[in-house]
């Protein structure tokens, strides 16, 4: 079977989600996909390119609405399609986050050219919608960082953090925090999330009116 630049970018994608981009190596994507590594050249000019490619590979993975639906509904299936493939691969966040990775494809051009249209099809002057685009972008790495976070070995403590939360918070010395604690050591982040995009889109359904 011939290999192609989707093969090579897909088990790049893959070797990054094993073991992070730090370990992602030409030579290494070569022997996944069984070639040596001067053969990937004919399909990526360099790294960058290899993280750019696998990235735009994330974006892809998004479908994209029917344009005759309401502006709400393609923000909201944009937004939660983009949260479940970065879900999926919280190494490409951190990548875009560092910007060492850009997703340069027809395909994931389409999925950004797609949001931004139903942004301005909320009412949106183009400063707005460029606000509201970024807005949204750092929503959306930040719930998927948080969500992925920890997944180490954790250093030692002592005491853990939350019995050290539960000492010192109390109710005389600091009352919010005492209050909103519990709440806040049983948060989901992807009820948090959803939360967030429900004030995003309310928000600018308000500013758009």
């Amino acid at each position: 079977m011939s290999l192609t630049r989707g093969k090579v970018l897909d088990a790049a994608l893959r070797l990054a989600d094993e073991q992070g981009l730090a370990a992602l190596s030409m030579r290494k994507v070569a022997a996944a996909v069984g070639v040596e590594a001067m053969s990937l050249y004919n399909h990526v000019s360099n790294k960058g390119d290899l993280l750019d490619g696998l990235t735009a590979r994330v974006f892809e993975e998004v479908s994209v609405p029917d344009p005759s639906l309401p502006w709400e509904s393609r923000v909201r299936s944009l937004a939660e399609g983009l949260y479940a493939s970065f879900a999926r691969h919280p190494v490409v966040v951190r990548a875009l986050a560092a910007q060492d990775a850009n997703p340069r494809s027809a395909g994931a051009l389409r999925v950004i050219d797609a949001l931004l249209q139903a942004l301005l099809d909320a009412g949106l002057s183009e400063e707005a919608v460029a606000r509201s685009y970024r807005s949204l972008l750092g929503m959306l790495f930040g719930s998927v960082l948080t969500g992925t976070a920890g997944t180490g070995t954790p250093a030692a403590r002592a005491e853990p953090v939350g019995a050290y939360f539960r000492r010192m918070v109390t109710p005389s010395e600091l009352p919010s925090l005492h209050r909103v604690l519990p709440a806040l050591e049983s948060g989901d982040c992807v009820q948090d999330f959803e939360y967030q995009l429900d004030l995003l889109i309310g928000g600018l359904g308000s500013t758009s009116a």
